[in-house]
This record gives structure tokens, sequence and C-alpha cells, in this order.
């Protein structure tokens, strides 16, 4: 049964803030902040191990899904249907309380968190367990220009955006006969080499060739991809070896590479980079890094330079001595959890841990909450994958193991079909690829997407002014008579 409103929520905010731990529940609540791989996994570990008489667990997001990052760069290409990228909370989290809203403040001194929906006034919940799993934001640089030209790369949403937007420049430009305009519709820019940037940009590109083969206006050399990366090599996941590979791949795509080089500024399309180039652009996906959420500023948990919040092996929280904060925890890109097998350094934020570190967190919370010992986390890094493209891409597993080409895109996604929550979502992914093997994919833009009404509002009729209720003739405004020959005057004509 869903926990009562009445029992999670606190309305007076002033009494949530003082509130203070009281009496022991007879079942203890867990709150996951974040629904990301960290809280579903987390939560659905927990709920395996542990009975609802046992713990009852409450899920926090301001989404009702759990986007699987991996899968982003295909998703935005067509190779996948977006909708199955995503995990349904309240189908993968049975047996577990889902709230929708967004944490905008974390009181663990009180056992608090406050929640603002996305309508509706913001509220307290309370905790017995504490488990942060809020994820990562987009690091971006305050380049001018960049908020209003960029487009991100972290969520699902953003995903079809790229696509619709790259599809639908195409479509324009196919019917624009000004050169230096179809040169700028036709310029995707992306900035960041590292994983996420350079399966976006391999996978849209591709998707983009794959679409104009279908234009009989536009020919393969106008199409330019442009990537910016700031140090001087793509793919540091990777060996030196495998990236220089890849740089030669997607050079011989005719995709135009600057490395050690910055983005200086992109206002109004005009891209100026830091070696001098200069251009215009329709299109530019920012990719270059993420940073810890930002909402942990609002928390009054330990956090490191970065904004992550300091954690031990076992993945509860700690304070700047190493001492353990009861009944907290925290796991994912917004923690900094120490690799233990590479002293000094800490977990990349990737889907690997992010995963494994979320089941882990589920079996210590079991372990708390029956009164045993908790374990560290500790994966040896089994090996890397990217996607390039249809049929092309490069794996390094186990350190070692180098593959390229054909049998590296088998092993990405045979690798991340697999890590995909539910067989609901595997079986969906499986059966698109098995279609797209016979059927060529979709490369149609649906450009109204994110603005459905705006072809109902062109279409609508104003609303007829109010007539002048007797006495009201110094208050109103006298008529206004419309010149001839102007719209309104035409307007009034078609209505009599």
């Amino acid at each position: 049964m869903p926990t009562p409103v009445s029992d999670v929520a606190t309305t007076s905010t002033s009494t949530a803030a003082a509130a203070r731990p009281g009496k022991p529940r007879k079942v203890p609540r867990v709150v996951i902040l974040g629904g990301g791989t960290v809280g579903l996994y987390t939560a659905r570990r927990l709920r395996k191990r542990l009975g609802k008489r046992e713990a009852a667990i409450v899920v926090v997001d301001p989404r009702p899904y759990m986007t699987y990052a991996p899968f982003l760069p295909e998703a935005a290409a067509g190779s996948i249907d977006p909708r199955n990228v995503v995990a349904p909370h309240r189908r993968a989290l049975k047996g577990i309380d889902v709230l929708q809203g967004k944490v905008s403040e974390i009181n663990h001194a009180g056992r608090t968190v406050q929640i603002t929906p996305e309508e509706g006034d913001p509220y307290w919940i309370t905790y017995d367990h504490l488990v942060v799993g809020l994820g990562s934001v987009a690091r971006t640089l305050p380049i001018p220009g960049l908020a209003e030209q960029g487009i991100g790369f972290k969520n699902v949403e953003e995903a079809i955006a790229v696509r619709n937007h790259v599809l639908n420049r195409i479509d324009v430009a196919a019917s624009t006969w000004d050169p230096d305009l179809r040169k700028r519709m036709l310029t995707f820019v992306f900035v960041g080499g590292g994983f996420a940037g350079i399966e976006a940009l391999a996978e849209v590109e591709d998707m983009a060739r794959a679409a104009v083969k279908y234009y009989k206006a536009i020919e393969q050399e106008e199409l330019r991809f442009v990537l910016v990366e700031g140090s001087p090599r793509i793919l540091p996941e990777v060996s030196e070896e495998l990236g220089g590979y890849t740089l030669e791949q997607l050079r011989k795509r005719q995709i135009e590479i600057h490395l050690s080089t910055f983005l200086n500024s992109c206002v109004d399309g005009h891209v100026v980079l830091s070696n001098k180039m200069e251009f215009d652009a329709e299109t530019l996906i920012w990719t270059a890094g993420v940073k810890a959420n930002p909402v942990l500023q609002n928390s009054d948990l330990p956090l490191d330079k970065m904004g992550r919040v300091t954690c031990n092996a076992a993945l509860q929280v700690v304070d700047a001595d190493g001492a353990v904060v009861a009944d907290a925890y925290a796991a994912g890109d917004c923690a900094a959890v120490p690799d233990l097998y590479n002293p000094g350094q800490f977990c990349p934020p990737n889907a690997q841990h992010a995963l494994r570190e979320g089941n882990h967190l589920g079996d210590n919370l079991s372990r708390v909450l029956r009164s045993a010992e908790v374990t560290d986390y500790k994966h040896k890094n089994i090996g890397a994958v990217a996607s390039l493209g249809m049929y092309k891409g490069v794996a390094q597993m186990f350190g070692k193991v180098k593959v390229r080409g054909f049998l590296a895109w088998v092993l990405h996604r045979s690798y991340h079909v697999a890590a995909m929550p539910t067989w609901n979502r595997k079986i969906r992914i499986a059966a698109g690829w098995t279609g797209a093997l016979l059927l060529r994919r979709e490369v149609v833009a649906l450009g109204t997407l994110h603005d459905p009404r705006a072809e109902f509002r062109a279409a609508s009729v104003p609303a007829k002014p109010r007539a002048v209720e007797p006495g009201e003739g110094d208050k109103a405004l006298p008529p206004q008579k419309a010149e001839p020959g102007s719209p309104a005057a035409k307007s009034s004509a078609k209505t009599a």
C-alpha cells in the first residue's frame, strides 16, 4: 500500500526545518533521492532483500522514469525508440512509493527533505535513512551565447531535441537557395570529446548522412560536422591506441576535429574557437563534462571541493575527518566514492559504477536494518565500449583486449542491453534492432513536437472585444478605426 500522504508530508516549513528525530517508527523509512541508475537499483535491491514490514522505501525524482544514458546517442540517431531507453518508475519499482518532484533542500540533522512538486507548494518529508543518488548535471561555462544556442545531451528529451533539430535543418536547407544560410544550417558543432560527445557525434553524423541520401537538393559534401575538444586527445577512458584509431576513423568520415581547442563564443550562432577559427552554425551540442547536482549545496551533508558528497568505501557519508554520518549514504555521479582498485582516486561517473554501486548500497542498507556489518564497494573496471554509428565501434575489455569495428559495435549493444533494467525494455530494444536489420531506420523530424500548440494558436480566432456597458463610456477607450487596406480592415471585412 502507498505511504499515506499525511504520514509523509509536513505542511509547515518552519516546523519541518526545526524537526528532530522523534520516536522510532515500527517500520523504518528509507528515502532515496534520485530515481536514476543509483536510486532505481538501490530501491529494487533493497526491496528484494527486505519485505514491506522491514522497510518502507520512498523514491523522489522530478521525472517519472529512469533514463539509461548510454543509449541516448542511439536514441538521437533513431536506432532505438526513445521510449525504450527509459524505465518507468511505476513499473520498475514495484512495492516502492514514488514521489514526483524536485529535491530543494536537505536537512539531515532533522531527518527531513523538502520536495518541490511541478505544481503546488513545497512540502517536507521525514525519514530514518537517507540515500543520495541525485546524479549530475551538465557542466557549463560562462561562454557568450552558450545558454541561448547550446543543446545539452544529458536526458532523453535533449536526445529527441537533437534528432529533430538536425533533421529539421536538413529539411529546411533542402528548400533554401541562399548559399550562406544553407551552409549555416548544415553545420553541426559538438563540444566535448569524451564518451558522450564522441558517441553522440558519430551516431548523429551517421544518421544525417543516411537521411541526406533522400534529398536530391543536398550533396553529402555540404554536411559539415565539427568536434571541439579542450584536451590533446579524445576518449580518455580508453588507451591512446584506440583513441587514435577513433580519431582516424572520424576524420575519414570528413569530420573536422579541433584538439586542444576551446569554444570562446557562439553568440547568434557565430562560433569563435580559441584557435582563431570562426564560422556560423545553427546547431551546437554541449557534452563537455558533468558536475554534481547543485542542490547538494542546499544541504548539511559534507561535500568535497567539487560539490560531491564525501563517502567511504562502504558508501556511507563521512565528514572531513572520516567519521561516519549516521543514517546517510550516497553513490553515483554526485558522490566521491573511493576506488579501492586505484588508491587515491575516486570511482568514475559512469553507468558501470552507478549500477553496481546501487546494488551494493541496497545490500548494505539491508544489512544495516538487520543489524549486520556493511561491506566495502569494490569493482574492477571490466572495460569500455563505444558506438561510432551503425556497425562501427571501439571497445577495450579488461584493460588489455582491444576491439574495433563491427565486433566492438556488437559488444557495445550486447553489454548495454544486458544492463538495461526490466525485461520489458530489453525485449523492446532487441526487437527494435531486429526490425532495423530488415527495414531502414526512420529519418523524419517531428518538428512541432516541442511546441504542439503552435499551429493551433496560429489558427485561433482572436476573442471579440467586450461590449461597453452603459455608464462605462468615460472609462472605455474610443474605438480605433482600422486604416483602409490594413490587415485589421481586411479581417473585419471577412468577418462581416
